[in-house]
């Protein structure tokens, strides 16, 4: 089976229902799969496992797909290796990243999206398909024992990227700032992907999709953008 992965840099636009923008790529990705493992362990807002995988399953349940939350599994490494495909939720990247180490789960999870089982990322559950964490824009508000994530793409990703605003850069830092920063201590390529971008991920493509560019930084050369539709790859 060859790869089937979305990374997507929000879960939901402005004005839409949760998921909405994306459920043509989901009806792609989610073909024929009966059910999914929802990863809860982000939890925008505190949100409760058991409410946002309600949340979740809200959703896909429409589209005749039961959903069930890995945090009610007596045995999580099981239910990732027999589960037919996954959807992580965004929130808090620090919590995500703790939890997946702290249970053993990062490398089995990786494994099973590598061997071609469907995977959905959105925001935190975006961050974690790249290289580390350590670009993600949340707060550290709990110490995870380790910035490693899955490394499904070879890059790591800055969802919800924002431009700066002219006349207003005295307002604080940019994202663009914050990368420059991360490139004086890593070189990582990093995408800068805009609300209503994803990546999708077929075998070994890689391509940019969405409403928008994504900016490509790369250490030590010029940010730049990259139209939707082309293939993230970096020389």
């Amino acid at each position: 089976m060859q790869k089937k992965i979305v990374l997507a840099s929000t879960s939901t636009l402005y004005g839409e229902e949760y998921l909405e923008y994306l459920a043509p790529v989901m009806a792609d990705l989610f073909a024929n799969i009966s059910e999914i493992v929802f990863i809860p362990f982000a939890r925008p807002g505190g949100i409760s496992h058991d409410d946002y995988t309600r949340r979740a399953a809200g959703v896909f349940e429409q589209k005749g797909i039961r959903v069930k939350g890995l945090h009610t599994f007596s045995d999580p490494l099981r239910a990732i290796r027999d589960a037919q495909a996954f959807f992580t939720g965004g929130g808090n990247t620090f919590l995500l990243v703790k939890q997946l180490h702290d249970l053993g789960l990062m490398d089995a999870l990786a494994e099973a999206v590598n061997a071609g089982k469907p995977y959905l990322g959105c925001s935190a559950g975006s961050n974690i398909g790249g290289v580390n964490m350590q670009t993600t824009n949340d707060m550290p508000i709990v110490y995870p024992p380790g910035f490693k994530t899955m490394g499904l793409v070879p890059f790591n990703l800055n969802p919800h990227y924002l431009d700066p605003v002219p006349g207003l850069e005295h307002m604080g830092e940019t994202r663009e700032t914050r990368i420059r920063e991360f490139h004086t201590q890593n070189n990582i390529p990093v995408v800068g992907l805009r609300e209503g971008n994803w990546i999708a991920v077929n075998g070994e493509t890689i391509t940019l999709e969405g409403k928008h560019s994504a900016r490509i930084f790369l250490p030590g050369r010029t940010p730049y953008e990259l139209a939707t539709g082309a293939l993230l790859k970096f020389s």
